[in-house]
């Protein structure tokens, strides 16, 4: 009986000693508002260029960072076939063409998420070429996109053909964005914060149809050449400048053209940037497929003669042809103009180039800083070799593509040394490559960051939480250990 009143007495007050404790606790914590994570916002962006499309899903925080989103890549895909601007005969197959894209981007997006995604679809030189050609054709590709578009669940805001300046000043941003020169994380602020001294970079970039170079010149810059942003609460004052018909692919057509109206009526003509032995048949009916080639020239406008084109590997030869595609003489004296007459301020700091400047120098290895005589020296000796051994030399490479390194390559030359007007000097702070971190360099990512300037942030989502104070817990442990000894106490007592 003795041992029953013993352990009823136990039970009751360890009962008792931990109702009191949990009330003292719960008296002395602190309840108040927590905020719940942001949200993950996504968005999604398709590069629509000359010569290929692909697609690139984002998302950031929805909170932000001084108004702009800290974004990342989440998925890139690249659709299969040429760019948009090729379907202009039949145009519901631009539009089909990005099914099995938009497929793969709904699989990372959480379906809850989907109907609220924006989507743009933004085409750039091929298309601009189009509008110019046939203006109707490139409206009705860029509806059979938008049609196609909106049958998916996603917030769908357009599809439009960018200005050769926005695509130089969202690659501008792209770079900078990845190479954290407008933000940085701080692990010991525990924040994003702006880099004290930060490295601001030109870019470079060369696509199949348009180039472009943009820049922060040292000094001020004329306003009417300028491109203003805002991006985490700085402003921004950029040079940038696109050069249409410049592109790789139209520039080794104005290229094959001179030197056919050159020879006059010949059905052979010699390539100096083509290898020895490797010729090439072309129509003249294909110069009239774009508003770069196709020249009032009656040789050009009036025969569909097929023209044979015989490679020579001549290096020096084919740096001058490639010279001649530049009207470096509408510059005058003038230092601050590239060619055709375009101001640009002198090249300052340090530059990404991307794209096909990347491309062409990572074939031929000239991706790792080598100097400007190296990197000459190069060219030239790859210029000089036969297409036999070219073609054994590099049996993977397509077939299409290996015999034009040498015009693609003597192109880039004069570009940055006789247009840019870059030099021995600033050649070393010229960068190639295409990634940076683990994002793809271009002009998407800068779309979309400049895009979440306009969107609002959303408020925090907040929740009633309990948030315990060092002293409840303090004076707890000291009611719970005076409490015990009581307890033992009584019970030796009744004992």
């Amino acid at each position: 009986m003795v041992a029953n009143k013993k352990s009823l007495t136990t039970a009751i007050l360890g009962a008792l000693v931990a109702l009191s404790i949990i009330a003292l606790v719960l008296s002395l914590v602190k309840i108040e508002d927590v905020p719940l994570p942001p949200a993950v916002k996504y968005g999604m962006v398709f590069d629509a260029g000359s010569s290929h499309t692909s697609l690139f899903v984002y998302e950031w925080d929805s909170d932000k960072e001084n108004d702009t989103g800290v974004v990342s890549q989440a998925l890139s895909c690249d659709v299969q076939g040429q760019g948009i601007s090729s379907y202009a005969s039949d145009p519901p197959k631009a539009g089909d063409s990005l099914r099995v894209c938009l497929e793969k981007a709904l699989k990372v997006i959480p379906a809850a998420k989907q109907s609220e995604v924006p989507t743009y679809l933004g085409a750039t030189a091929g298309m601009r070429l189009l509008r110019e050609q046939n203006s109707s054709a490139a409206d009705q590709v860029l509806a059979e996109v938008a049609k196609t578009m909106r049958e998916y669940p996603v917030a769908f805001k357009g599809a439009r053909i960018l200005t050769g300046e926005e695509e130089g000043a969202y690659g501008w941003i792209t770079i900078n964005y990845l190479l954290e020169s407008f933000t940085k994380y701080s692990p010991k602020a525990h924040a994003w914060v702006h880099p004290e001294a930060a490295n601001i970079f030109g870019a470079l970039d060369l696509g199949g149809a348009s180039t472009q170079i943009s820049f922060m010149p040292e000094g001020s810059l004329n306003w009417t050449e300028a491109s203003q942003f805002t991006l985490y609460g700085y402003n921004y004052s950029i040079y940038t400048h696109s050069y249409l018909c410049y592109g790789q692919n139209e520039m080794l057509k104005r290229l094959a053209k001179e030197l056919i109206v050159e020879s006059s009526s010949s059905t052979r003509v010699d390539h100096p940037c083509y290898p020895k032995n490797y010729n090439e048949t072309v129509s003249l009916s294909s110069f009239r497929t774009s508003p770069c080639t196709n020249a009032s020239d009656p040789r050009l406008t009036v025969s569909n003669r097929n023209v044979t084109l015989q490679g020579r590997g001549n290096a020096s030869g084919c740096l001058a042809a490639v010279r001649k595609l530049f009207n470096f003489s509408a510059c005058g004296q003038s230092q601050d103009c590239t060619f055709d007459g375009v101001y640009q301020p002198p090249v300052h700091g340090q530059f990404i180039a991307f794209s096909a400047f990347y491309y062409n120098f990572k074939f031929l290895n000239l991706t790792e800083g080598q100097s400007l005589d190296a990197v000459k020296e190069t060219i030239e000796g790859f210029c000089r070799r036969t297409w036999e051994d070219l073609s054994s030399s590099y049996p993977e490479e397509n077939a299409e593509r290996l015999p034009k390194y040498c015009a693609n390559a003597n192109y880039i030359l004069t570009l940055l040394l006789d247009a840019y007007k870059f030099n021995e000097t600033s050649w070393n702070n010229i960068f190639f490559q295409m990634k940076a971190g683990s994002a793809n360099v271009g002009w998407t990512l800068g779309y979309m960051l400049n895009l979440t300037n306009m969107m609002p942030a959303e408020a925090p989502v907040w929740i009633k939480g309990h948030v315990p104070s060092l002293w409840a817990a303090a004076v707890a442990f000291i009611i719970l250990t005076l409490t015990l000894g009581l307890a033992a106490l009584l019970v030796l007592l009744w004992v």
